[in-house]
């Protein structure tokens, strides 16, 4: 049965402009219009008018930014997850946040399907789908990418026209782009073409290296168990902090990387990324934990970072052994508490100073001078004993050769 009222992830922008039109045209159905505020600096009341003008009968626009950061972003950062040695998930963790909210309003507002932009061929989709059957597992979802004949950007465009709808992406900047308080990403036009540089005007956030400041810039930030909570000793809300250095680094062009990522679909894709304040905060994040964690707990932690990654990028934010991992990943933060002390120039993170309480380093110890607790013959026994598998494989091989 055709869906009488649909909650769309809405944001405006040329895809879901146009499915906004043509699922009330598919199913003569109302359209609830939900909008995420994940800071990504867009004129929300014109988001807005632009629904109504296309043909939502509402729009709800939720004020995420510090839920975001404090309960997605910051839980991510304490594990230091990156996906294939590079990216740093912005647009990953921004998903399952977004469904929640879109499936609280579905909710609220008695629809009986909920529907998103993400293209057949994407991660999105997965990422969307997944967290709404996980929070509300009869809830219909529509997904127009994988139903309609409109298989492309130039024909979106098109109906975009016909319609009269304003179209945000022109031939001659045909980038897809997602944005909110943590990153920017850039997919499509040239860029489809690996070997083809990105052209200087397509970032609009972090300055080229060129036009970054001569001088380097010191930034001090204190955590309290894993999570940043000052910046130069003011006390800031978690977006508020996070939106201090993404400043900080877009000034000293920090933030951008440039990859070729497998997606969960099976096929790779290039995407160009811009996320100053995130890369600061995982080098100063590193640099604490260097000094307060124990050696054995950090590789054991460092072990699970590349499943823990893969869980965000694929959309399984809430399945439980993301949860259960999230608890041990929480616990090997219980003592990273201190202040890291770090130079930003033209791109560089140089790690300057590290201090805590709970600091593991005692330079009475790890002096070159003398001391009163290591002593340095104990380590003839250490050696002998971790050499001898090693001298008993040697002995082995002689012996058989002879």
């Amino acid at each position: 049965m055709n869906p009488k009222k649909v909650v769309l992830a809405y944001s405006g922008g040329l895809d879901t402009s146009v499915i906004l039109r043509w699922l009330k045209e598919q199913y003569g159905c109302e359209v609830v219009a939900f909008c995420a505020d994940l800071g990504q600096g867009e004129d929300l009341q014109a988001v807005r008018r632009k629904a109504l003008e296309t043909g939502a009968s509402k729009v709800v626009i939720g004020d995420l930014r510090e839920e975001f950061v404090q309960h997605y972003v910051f839980p991510m950062l304490r594990a230091n997850a990156v996906y294939e040695g590079s990216y740093l998930l912005g647009t990953s963790i921004a998903r399952p946040l977004i469904a929640k909210a879109q499936i609280d309003v579905a909710v609220k507002e008695r629809a009986d399907a909920v529907s998103h932009g993400a293209t057949g061929k994407g991660n999105d989709q997965v990422r969307f789908e997944l967290t709404y059957y996980a929070l509300k597992p009869g809830i219909k979802v529509i997904a127009p990418w994988r139903l309609w004949d409109l298989n492309s950007r130039t024909s979106l465009i098109a109906y975009a026209r016909k319609h009269g709808i304003a179209v945000p992406v022109t031939k001659a900047r045909p980038y897809s782009t997602d944005r909110n308080i943590f990153h920017i990403s850039y997919e499509g036009g040239i860029l489809e073409d690996p070997w083809k540089e990105p052209p200087p005007d397509m970032f609009v956030w972090c300055r080229s290296l060129e036009k970054a400041p001569n001088r380097p810039e010191t930034v001090e930030i204190d955590y309290v168990r894993g999570d940043p909570v000052a910046v130069n000793g003011k006390a800031l809300s978690p977006a508020k902090l996070l939106a201090k250095l993404n400043d900080l680094g877009a000034k000293h062009g920090i933030g951008r990387v440039d990859v070729v990522e497998n997606r969960y679909v099976g096929m790779k894709s290039r995407g160009v990324y811009e996320t100053p304040g995130g890369t600061i905060l995982h080098a100063a994040h590193r640099a604490l934990e260097s000094i307060t964690m124990d050696r054995e707990v950090l590789r054991l932690r460092d072990s699970l970072i590349p499943r823990y990654a893969e869980m965000i990028y694929y959309g399984y934010w809430f399945a439980p052994e993301r949860e259960v991992l999230q608890k041990t990943i929480d616990a090997s933060q219980r003592n990273v508490t201190g202040r890291t002390r770090l130079k930003l120039y033209k791109g560089n993170i140089i790690v300057a100073g590290r201090q805590s309480d709970h600091s593991l380093y005692d330079p009475k110890i790890a002096t070159f001078e003398a001391d009163p607790v290591y002593h340095q013959g104990d380590a003839d026994g250490f050696i002998r004993l971790n050499a001898l598998r090693l001298r008993l494989q040697r002995l082995s091989k002689t012996k058989r050769a002879r």
